[in-house]
């Protein structure tokens, strides 16, 4: 895929620059090849979710770029006691990407929609990763559900402002990518984990979405996780370039009697680099 890549600003010329494919959990456009579970129409949109086992409703909420499958393992750990119900957020996986720009509150109503037309009970538990998480604590405070527990794995939604984020941001939007290709092998990497943490979400951008995603990523939701009083698991990761261990603490400051696991090696998809180690946390709080 070859994206056009405006760096004037920056002081560079403008280059063509061919972006290596994404990797495989990171599947995040709907298309004939995106292996769908079941559809309904929800809002006008075809939605693909997953719901299996039985029991206590689970809601599993995927991050920017990713899609349900991303949270597989812990669907098929939680499902031989839970009924779980794993969605394709509208513009990722196999679901339709909305009409219009949206932000987390859209999605948030488009969560309660979803609920009501598959005619599910109030979920007992809703887990959510990356801006899944910054969602849940949104949807959470709209009122949207009334989940008795809550569990935020590596949460964004602590968004600080400041020119050089706003700046990064905008490059995000427009390429789709962060195109780093033109630079020298030294300098790419650190570049690179620079720009997924200015971001404060995940920083794949779906070019359809562009405004929606910068909609999102300036969407501080820590006002609304002061309104959340239900227990609440925080999962954050020593190595997690992109939401920093800082974040947890602050909502662990801002949630009353919330509760703080730090997982060492382990990166942003904490529950992908520490399996066992975040199911067993996640199956203990649902006890």
């Amino acid at each position: 895929m070859v994206y056009a890549v405006d760096l004037k600003s920056a002081g560079f010329t403008t280059l063509r620059v061919r972006v290596p494919p994404r990797p495989p959990h990171y599947l995040s456009i709907s298309c004939s090849g995106y292996n769908v579970g079941m559809q309904i129409v929800v809002n006008d949109l075809l939605t693909n979710y997953e719901l299996n086992g039985s029991g206590k409703l689970i809601l599993l909420l995927h991050g920017w770029g990713d899609s349900s499958k991303g949270l597989r393992n812990i669907q098929d750990e939680l499902s031989s006691k839970f009924k779980v119900l794993a969605p394709d957020l509208p513009g990722f996986g196999g679901t339709q990407a909305p009409k219009e720009v949206w932000n987390l509150d859209n999605y948030a109503d488009f969560l309660e929609s979803l609920l009501a037309k598959l005619e599910l009970d109030q979920p007992y538990a809703v887990i959510g990763h990356s801006n899944g998480g910054a969602l849940a604590v949104r949807a959470l405070s709209l009122g949207k559900f009334k989940p008795q527990k809550l569990i935020l794995l590596a949460a964004s939604g602590v968004r600080t402002k400041n020119t050089l984020k706003r700046l990064f941001i905008k490059l995000l939007a427009k390429t789709g990518n962060i195109a780093t290709l033109w630079m020298p092998e030294r300098y790419r990497q650190d570049l690179r984990k620079s720009l997924y943490g200015f971001a404060g979400s995940d920083m794949l951008v779906v070019p359809e979405l562009q405004e929606t995603f910068k909609k999102t990523v300036r969407q501080d939701v820590q006002s609304d996780a002061v309104s959340i009083n239900v227990p609440t698991l925080l999962i954050y990761a020593t190595d997690d370039k992109a939401v920093p261990i800082s974040d947890g603490k602050q909502y662990k400051d801002l949630i009353r009697g919330s509760k703080l696991e730090v997982v060492h090696e382990s990166g942003h998809f904490v529950h992908i680099d520490q399996p066992q180690k975040v199911i067993s946390l996640i199956k203990d709080f649902l006890a």
